[in-house]
């Protein structure tokens, strides 16, 4: 919700501050920067801490600097605020899903790690929403909508009581007996709400509780090791890819609307629509993630992207802009939604939080780059030319997944692990 909201704050921040596309490219790219900061950082303090207490700190720093970015009196406190901001969201982002994921059977891990993601889809919704009605709610609307997405401090109180740690890093970790209470707790929670006893599951694969390692550097030489480097490169492409042209077109549509001769009650009214697109995007493509493989999943929404997105960019017309940037908002997410599925599944448990914070944190390269350089390309080349720029990333990740991606579908994460790391 935060990320999407941004995009409707620029032009009244524009108006505030009488900025500019470029300066408004950097503001954008504010929560980015932090955001790659904290995905790097808490992926390598989620393998050594834990994933449970990283998902909590970064809600409360997300939390207390959205409250200051809200009452921020000039345009560079607000940007050190977002940066700030964006590391709590950084560092919320890559933790969960590898969090998850560790808890998940094979057979319907794809699904639910990509409903995960699928998620974020209902928060650019309400976020558009907030745009829509509360931003232009006089000169203070859009700091009354940055009070309104620091609500979610309230989950604070319930994960504190509620989560578990994740029972395969206490393993990692040596605390066998701490792992088997996690894991006892949910089976008799299962036993008293089907009245069945359970079954005793065969082991599949090799677990890596034998490893302990938690040094970043570590961590960084294993995923460019000759073992592993291929998935590294693979993921942190298909990353970037996703996160650039995702970041190119929800940051900016809003603003190139209004470029494009649409009035900005119209364009938020469109944003609103464009935004809802994801949500089925991102179902669709969790459904399919357990159909067949992840990689051809990501690759079908990579190519539907691609293909949107040329037509996007040869729109005119209101009514073909609205539907070639619905289609496109549900092809990008619905390839997100297949990476989160596909991320923490590559790597082995010790390393797993890392490698998810390093290739997202690579991704965010893109967003960082994808607000200045489609703000600098829309003068330049024009509506048409952003969108064709974003094709030719989307098509650049396409080859890349089908040629090299790794399949994983229906296999533990140990047998993943066994499959080219022995």
């Amino acid at each position: 919700m935060d990320n999407a909201l941004v995009a409707f704050l620029l032009p009244s921040m524009a108006t505030e501050w009488g900025l500019g596309n470029g300066p408004l490219g950097l503001l954008a790219s504010a929560t980015p920067v932090g955001y790659l900061i904290g995905a790097l950082m808490a992926g390598w303090l989620g393998d050594r801490f834990g994933r449970k207490p990283i998902m909590m700190w970064a809600l409360a720093i997300y939390t207390v600097f959205t409250l200051i970015a809200a009452i921020a009196p000039t345009f560079e406190i607000f940007a050190i605020a977002r940066i700030i901001a964006g590391f709590g969201i950084g560092a919320e982002s890559v933790i969960i899903a590898p969090y998850l994921s560790e808890f998940v059977p094979p057979a319907r891990r794809g699904w639910f790690v990509a409903c995960l993601a699928g998620f974020f889809s209902f928060g650019y919704v309400l976020a558009a929403l907030i745009g829509r009605y509360i931003v232009p709610m006089g000169d203070q609307g859009w700091r009354w909508a940055q009070v309104i997405t620091a609500a979610p401090i309230i989950l604070l109180l319930w994960w504190r009581r509620s989560l578990q740690e994740s029972p395969r890093y206490l393993l990692v970790k040596g605390l066998r007996d701490q792992a088997e209470r996690v894991v006892k707790g949910f089976e008799d929670k299962v036993v008293e709400a089907t009245g069945k006893n359970l079954t005793v599951p065969t082991p599949s694969g090799q677990d890596d509780v034998q490893v302990n390692k938690n040094n970043f550097l570590q961590a960084m030489r294993y995923l460019w090791s000759r073992k592993i480097r291929r998935r590294t490169i693979v993921i942190w492409t298909i990353w970037f890819v996703n996160v650039f042209s995702f970041y190119g077109f929800f940051t900016w549509i809003p603003t190139l609307l209004v470029q494009r001769g649409i009035d900005i009650t119209q364009s938020f009214n469109f944003s609103i629509i464009i935004y809802a697109a994801q949500i089925p995007g991102y179902f669709s493509a969790a459904w399919l993630c357990e159909k067949i493989e992840r990689k051809y999943t990501i690759a079908i929404y990579l190519v539907g992207g691609a293909i949107s997105a040329y037509w996007l960019s040869q729109s005119s017309e209101p009514g073909m802009i609205l539907a070639s940037g619905a289609v496109l908002s549900f092809f990008l997410n619905g390839s997100v939604a297949g990476t989160y599925a596909y991320t923490p599944e590559l790597f082995p448990t010790w390393v797993r939080a890392s490698a998810t914070g390093a290739a997202s944190a690579f991704g965010r390269v893109g967003s960082i780059s994808a607000p200045i350089i489609i703000g600098f390309a829309s003068t330049t080349w024009g509506f048409g030319g952003v969108f064709g720029l974003t094709c030719a990333v989307l098509i650049t990740g396409v080859v890349i997944v089908v040629i090299f991606g790794l399949t994983t579908s229906g296999h533990s994460l140990e047998e993943i692990n066994e499959a080219e790391v022995e």
